[in-house]
């Protein structure tokens, strides 16, 4: 079967995992600002310390580690600017992923990519690598799809924003990858999970090696 390239996957069908994704995250951002203290406590993702060291805001209370923050995370974000990046990445190069595999493997590959970062984020911060600070964001599932994208329609061109410079996908990625390895070993980027969204890239990687067996395209020069 020939592979499709990424106008033909964008321009086949609707894509109802990235819309419902877009709404719930809307929905989760506006309910976040109604009721900040309590959505942050029970679903942000907590590290399994209790010593904050002063990293949260006077009067704020602490929460503490929860199974189901591992995905409830990934549906809030610190501020309007954070929502729109994660939420137009996922619209721009989701619906193009999910209508290459199909609504259910690409929501168990958001999942699992979601989670897997969670769950190296929560380490990292649990044991004193990074700051001991409540997580929140859909940025390892946005690396993910970023990744999935790479490796799918490698020769597709993109423009980065920030300077608008054309590039095809699969140098995208890795010059993103690159970036954000420096900046989660120099410190560059201070209050932002730069380890949880290469464990994105990570997970993403581990799940389209194990379960898309379908086929690529050549990646050429």
């Amino acid at each position: 079967m020939q592979q499709e390239n990424a106008e033909e996957a964008l321009e086949r069908g609707s894509a109802p995992v990235i819309n419902s994704l877009l709404v719930l995250n809307g929905l989760a951002f506006l309910f976040m600002l109604a009721a900040p203290q309590p959505v942050l406590q029970h679903f942000a993702l907590w590290p399994m310390v209790q010593d904050f060291a002063g990293q949260l805001p006077q009067g704020f209370p602490a929460g503490e580690f929860r199974p189901w923050q591992l995905v409830t995370y990934a549906f809030l974000h610190g501020g309007l600017f954070h929502l729109f990046v994660n939420m137009f990445v996922l619209w721009m190069f989701g619906g193009a992923i999910e209508r290459t595999w199909g609504s259910s493997r690409f929501i168990a590959f958001y999942l699992f990519c979601v989670i897997g970062a969670g769950v190296v984020q929560v380490l990292l911060s649990s044991s004193g690598f990074e700051d001991p600070r409540p997580s929140l964001g859909a940025s390892g599932g946005v690396f993910a799809i970023l990744l999935a994208f790479g490796m799918k329609f490698p020769n597709q061109i993109v423009v980065l924003l920030f300077p608008p410079i054309p590039m095809k996908a699969k140098y995208f990625v890795i010059f993103l990858g690159i970036l954000e390895l420096l900046a989660g070993v120099f410190g560059t980027q201070a209050g932002v999970a730069n380890f949880a969204h290469l464990a994105g890239i990570v997970f993403g990687l581990l799940f389209i090696l194990l379960f898309d067996r379908g086929e690529r395209p050549r990646a050429g020069p």
